[in-house]
């Protein structure tokens, strides 16, 4: 029997095969980029140095991007990957137009002993498998509902499934709670929503970190930041959102990145998932440009949320 499919618990805007397929052949509605004047250039990238990485600091955490949606997240004598994504292209084939536009900042031989993988769902530009089959098939992966049967399919020997705001204690005072978000899964035409998908909160060393997955807007955020907030460092997308009538219900725009950073009362946040890979329509530049302009609209300093450089780091 089919497993029954994996639901958002709220409603929202949906979309099908017909509505990808009209907007990749270029048929109407069309939609322009709110900064057309913005450069369509990948994000920056600094190499990392290796014996910069090499152990979790003292005290506090580490938060590195290592490009799209993937860190490596350093604390409390751990160090955990969320999405790592190494690939050269985000598909099942090497697609032209899904290749990769920047480099990941070093190679997984220069990555520190890994303790444990998060990964939010099964989507290519999130879940990928070149790369954990390269971190072993033993490491550790927590994973939400669905996923586990897959993955054992595939090799993997350790792997946990987190339900929605359930928590796993994966070391001495490190604690990971699964997070909700709105989005969906599938590797392919055949297996749409078969898995969930979620955020992770990380909470150790007297500080609490948050990776919001993929997701559209919705309440859940004011939620998450009720449950949680305040949230020491937040990872949250800021890409891949145009044309707007499609992308809406699974992916935030700038301007609701900023209000999501509120929502979840997050103290400081860098942007992800963009700059990476050409996913949509928007100018690879644009995503930044108008975040900066949300947060002065808010009010909330530059500082505190950051389009940064893929390979830099923060000390949390």
């Amino acid at each position: 029997m089919r497993p029954k499919p994996y639901r958002n618990p709220w409603d929202h805007d949906e979309h099908g095969l017909l509505d990808i397929l009209r907007w990749k052949l270029g048929l109407p509605p069309h939609e322009k980029p709110l900064l057309p004047e913005a450069p369509d250039i990948p994000a920056a990238m600094v190499p990392l140095n290796a014996r910069n990485i090499a152990e979790a600091p003292a005290s506090g955490w580490r938060a590195v991007w290592l490009g799209h949606a993937s860190f490596l997240l350093q604390g409390a004598g751990v160090s955990l990957l969320v999405d790592p994504m190494f690939s050269d292209h985000c598909a099942p084939l090497p697609l032209p137009s899904l290749r990769r536009l920047v480099p990941p900042p070093c190679g997984l031989r220069d990555l520190p002993p890994i303790d444990a993988v998060l990964l939010t769902h099964s989507h290519y530009d999130h879940l990928d498998l070149p790369t954990l089959r390269h971190l072993g098939k033993d490491l550790p992966l927590l994973v939400p509902e669905g996923h586990a049967a897959w993955l054992g399919c595939k090799g993997f020997n350790n792997v946990t499934e987190i339900p929605r705001y359930q928590s796993v204690e994966i070391a001495a005072g490190v604690k990971l709670t699964a997070t909700p978000a709105q989005h969906f899964t599938a590797r392919s035409p055949w297996d749409r929503d078969l898995a969930h998908w979620c955020g992770w909160l990380v909470e150790g060393a007297a500080c609490k970190l948050w990776h919001a997955g993929d997701s559209g807007y919705c309440d859940v955020f004011r939620e998450i930041g009720e449950r949680f907030g305040p949230i020491d460092f937040g990872m949250i997308p800021i890409g891949a959102y145009q044309p707007r009538h499609i992308m809406r219900p699974m992916h935030i725009n700038p301007e609701e990145a900023a209000q999501v950073f509120l929502e979840t009362r997050c103290r400081r946040a860098v942007a992800m998932h963009w700059g990476t890979f050409r996913l949509t329509d928007e100018p690879l530049g644009e995503p930044p440009l108008r975040l900066n302009a949300a947060l002065e609209k808010l009010g909330i300093a530059p500082e505190n949320f950051i389009s940064g450089a893929i390979g830099q780091s923060w000390d949390i």
